[in-house]
């Protein structure tokens, strides 16, 4: 497999660049919804043995509830933002 063909076939298993919002978000709340599960299970319970299984018991309920909330608040924050923020020149 040449460059040009190995080139080729990373951008086929890319995201149209409009889903950038959406995929932006996804990985926003994960990351979000897993940091917050591990300190919440580490205070609440102690950094026991079981504490990844605690955490992703918690996550698989707060991911989704994140991934709306982020949905939901981004436009909320970019207004924020471009009160707080001057424009590029």
């Amino acid at each position: 497999m040449n460059i040009q063909e190995r080139d080729a076939a990373r951008r086929r298993y890319k995201l149209h660049h409009r889903t950038g919002p959406l995929v932006s978000a996804f990985f926003t709340a994960n990351i979000m919804a897993l940091i917050m599960c591990a300190g919440i299970a580490a205070v609440s319970g102690g950094l026991t043995y079981d504490l990844m299984h605690r955490t992703w018991n918690s996550w698989q309920t707060a991911m989704p509830m994140a991934f709306l909330a982020v949905l939901i608040v981004r436009p909320i924050v970019r207004r924020l933002t471009a009160l707080c923020v001057h424009p590029p020149a």
